[in-house]
């Protein structure tokens, strides 16, 4: 039997999978652990489900996900609408060198694992699918920019990219902690955070944002973030038409969105509301994530597997010696750069909620608050680090492809 689902009931069973997720995640202790995405939890069920029923040749599924990449470019135009860089500027010295860290690896990562991909006899593709796109970009990148690839002939490249997203959430969240203790023992640091809140201040007290919600205000970002999608997708189409460079809307939308943050910055044109902007996010990633993990086809995995576990366990012990013997040095030796070290092995393998979770169990392990971990590794590895990062992904795969 074929089930076909047309765009409203697709979008449906997507909600649907996404609060079974936040409910599963709510009830299962390890999945909490992890920091385990809800989409990514009922997204999976879902397509185990399906891979099942194929298997036994039962029944197969289709979706209309037509509106899947709207969502996926709501999405990334809140991540530009983030790169003030007025906040930028506030953060001082040490925000700067772990953004640079975090656009160093985000390079890295991409370019090491094309070469593990390389040596291996595989599609460079994969090596990128296992590198930044799914490591620092998260569950979200991975299906973004898998499904850039397999629009440009790389089959199989979501799944990749979703397993190794997956694999980047563990691992990251195991070794975050460990590394912040072994830090602090080996190098016998003093439990003492500093104290400057100039850079928490400019964040919570800039003028231009709103922090309460209501219908109009909703509205109003809601009207900006479509303006900035449809001058992206413009932006995109004159730029791939121009070079033959393929240049998604998505990030078309982000970019523009970066310029629009910034000018509103010094010219003041329109209230910022945070908060509505931080519901319109969640929401187009929750559901853009869900349903790309409802499409999934897990019976392609195996065609990748092995290669694509070789690439992972190699790039998670890269990172695992940068952080230790260059990170820590270049962040000051001290308690603050342990707690972002705990951070980069969250984010830099998995996602900022690991990176946040990894930094809050070392604050309340050791009993003091690094202020400026908490405010710095979330604003560059959630926001920040994308506006160069996606950009390389976007030249790597068109140069391989």
């Amino acid at each position: 039997m074929v089930f076909q689902f047309d765009v409203l009931s697709t979008l449906l069973l997507t909600i649907l999978c996404l609060l079974g997720g936040s409910e599963l995640k709510k009830r299962i202790k390890w999945l909490q652990k992890f920091c385990i995405p809800a989409p990514v939890i009922g997204g999976f069920l879902i397509s185990l489900i399906i891979w099942l029923l194929r298997s036994l040749e039962l029944a197969s599924f289709q979706f209309d996900t037509s509106i899947q990449s709207y969502l996926m470019v709501a999405f990334f135009t809140t991540v530009g609408l983030g790169g003030s860089f007025k906040i930028l500027r506030s953060g001082g010295k040490l925000l700067l060198i772990y953004l640079c860290i975090c656009w160093f690896i985000a390079f890295f990562q991409n370019t090491f694992g094309v070469g593990i991909a390389m040596a291996l006899d595989t599609n460079p593709i994969l090596g990128v699918m296992a590198g930044a796109v799914s490591l620092t970009g998260g569950h979200g990148g991975a299906a973004a920019f898998g499904g850039m690839a397999e629009e440009l002939g790389h089959s199989s490249a979501t799944i990749a990219a979703l397993a190794a997203a997956t694999f980047g959430l563990i691992a990251g969240s195991l070794l975050g902690g460990p590394v912040a203790s072994y830090l602090i023992r080996k190098h016998h640091v003093k439990i003492e955070a500093d104290s400057d809140v100039t850079f928490t201040k400019e964040i919570h007290e800039n003028p231009l944002i709103s922090t309460t919600v209501d219908t109009f205000a909703f509205l109003k970002m809601l009207a900006l973030i479509l303006f900035i999608m449809v001058i992206g997708r413009m932006a995109s189409t004159l730029f791939t038409e121009a070079t033959g460079f393929s240049l998604p809307s998505y990030v078309g939308a982000m970019l523009v969105a970066v310029v629009v943050r910034n000018l509103n910055d010094r010219l003041e044109w329109i209230p910022i509301h945070e908060k509505s902007i931080d519901l319109i996010s969640g929401a187009s990633l929750g559901l853009f994530l869900t349903m790309a993990m409802m499409s999934l086809k897990i019976w392609e995995l195996s065609e990748v597997a092995l290669p694509l576990f070789i690439i992972l366990v190699l790039q998670v012990l890269a990172l695992l010696l940068m952080t230790i013997f260059i990170v820590f040095p270049l962040l000051g030796k001290n308690y603050d750069a342990a707690v972002m070290c705990s951070g980069l092995m969250g984010h830099g393998l998995g996602a900022t909620p690991n990176a946040m979770a990894n930094m809050t169990s070392v604050c309340e392990r050791y009993k003091v608050i690094s202020t400026k971990a908490l405010m710095i590794v979330p604003l560059s590895g959630a926001v920040l680090i994308d506006i160069v990062a996606i950009p390389y992904h976007t030249w790597l795969i068109n140069f391989f492809s």
